[in-house]
């Protein structure tokens, strides 16, 4: 007579022959491979000098190890061994944020770390469908005024030539870091720019949280305030003052490296509901400003010819 255990063994793989496995947890096992291999190989190929880690005279492993990985994302070393393991466990953006900076991806290297995990990145840059072709024309056509797109989280989604060398050289940003927040508490060339920067950095952490209170819990403004609060001790102490202001049109002084000071009337031209997509423009508020910008676009206009390319 066979025993409990053989019936349930039996009945089991009964079960299995005439229950296969569905398609879409196949397909989502064999991502999580692939996302498990990629993980594996990018973190092999990464060397403890190019993440600011000394190399040590122990290490065998010519590339990071698990638990570096861990540290630099902040995430545990367990969760992300299961992870490089294919477990079947949930990653959300932030931490595939995290680890596609700690691994120095590329744009379509993060692309495809973003596709094997079934999530869509939220980052500035990973993909801007809001803005139309007429809308870039526009861009072009108001030059030699400075004019970008940009919508309530600050991403910076296309800019004119002009607009491109006003506060720093965007081109030279990657897509992912051009934003307004990120860049006027980062980068030092933008901070140069600004006359007024402490008074800058406090009013837009107050129009980021007020532009918040519309977007609480979704993974892109999370992200970036995770962000700010991790890479700029100025910007926390302007958050922690829970200021608030909405949005407003006022004169501003720039320092442009190429042409010096500029005294510029900025406007903000909504394209949708408000704090949505907006058409940042800046028009000069005397004449010597205005050849400033003529100077300005010009020099726009010489570097495009060299670089054989074009603004976003």
């Amino acid at each position: 007579m066979a025993t409990m255990v053989q019936e349930t063994a039996a009945v089991r793989e009964i079960r299995e022959i005439r229950e296969p496995e569905a398609p879409e947890t196949r397909a989502s096992e064999i991502r999580r491979h692939e996302l498990a291999a990629f993980l594996r190989h990018r973190r092999e190929h990464i060397t403890p000098e190019q993440v600011g880690l000394p190399r040590g005279r122990r290490r065998r492993t010519p590339g990071l190890r698990r638990e570096e990985v861990a540290q630099l994302s902040a995430v545990g070393v367990t969760w992300y061994t299961w992870l490089e393991q294919a477990r079947d466990i949930q990653v959300s953006v932030q931490v595939l944020d995290a680890l596609a900076r700690t691994l120095l991806l590329d744009a379509s290297e993060r692309a495809h770390l973003f596709n094997l995990a079934g999530a869509v990145d939220p980052a500035p840059g990973a993909h801007c469908p809001s803005v139309t072709d007429a809308q870039r024309i526009l861009l072009e056509q108001l030059e030699p005024l400075p004019a970008c797109i940009s919508n309530s989280r600050y991403d910076i989604l296309a800019y004119n030539r002009t607009y491109g060398l006003l506060l720093c050289d965007l081109d030279a940003i990657a897509p992912v870091d051009r934003n307004c927040m990120v860049l006027c508490y980062t980068n030092p060339d933008w901070q140069a720019a600004i006359v007024q920067l402490e008074e800058t950095m406090r009013l837009m952490a107050a129009k980021f949280r007020a532009n918040m209170a519309d977007h609480l819990g979704e993974p892109a403004w999370k992200m970036l305030l995770k962000r700010l609060t991790a890479e700029s001790a100025a910007f926390r102490e302007a958050w922690e003052r829970h200021e608030v202001v909405g949005s407003r049109s006022k004169r501003k002084q720039f320092r442009n490296a190429h042409v010096g000071l500029l005294t510029l009337d900025h406007t903000d031209l909504w394209l949708g509901p408000h704090n949505g997509p907006r058409m940042v423009t800046y028009a000069p508020a005397d004449e010597a400003s205005r050849r400033g910008l003529e100077r300005l676009r010009a020099i726009a206009v010489e570097r495009e010819l060299h670089r054989g390319g074009a603004p976003v």
